[in-house]
């Protein structure tokens, strides 16, 4: 019984895990310039999400689930692609980065450093791009 309940219950505390990602919404075309120059300060990663895609949802889920940076170290955007498409056009004409669902994009210096879409998308991809 004991190997079933650690099983069961290492199972549920992993279902229950809340995100230490510190969300802030992307929903206006003109903070796209805010953020490119305020990743010379910070670091800056946003987090394209589209709320149709079941792909999108486990790589959100995925990437909650593994994150442990600090919020002093890193902002982290969402942009909802079914509201705002216009901003990821912005985002993919401004960053010369092509658009892709789900997709993650770090800028630095007022560059893009990272970017990963789909199974991609992890925290260890992010760290590398930030000590670089």
């Amino acid at each position: 019984m004991g190997l079933f309940s650690n099983f069961f219950n290492n199972s549920e505390n992993n279902q229950n895990k809340t995100s230490t990602i510190s969300w802030l919404t992307l929903d206006q075309e003109s903070l796209l310039d805010e953020l490119e120059n305020h990743s010379f300060e910070k670091p800056v990663a946003i987090f394209k999400h589209s709320t149709r895609c079941s792909i999108s949802s486990v790589a959100k889920r995925r990437l909650e689930r593994s994150w442990d940076l600090p919020k002093e170290e890193i902002d982290v955007y969402y942009l909802d692609l079914i509201r705002y498409r216009s901003i990821s056009n912005q985002i993919a004409s401004q960053f010369a980065v092509k658009h892709e669902s789900p997709q993650l994009i770090l800028l630095k210096d007022g560059k893009v450093v990272h970017h990963s879409s789909h199974n991609m998308i992890d925290v260890d991809g992010i760290k590398a791009a930030l000590v670089k």
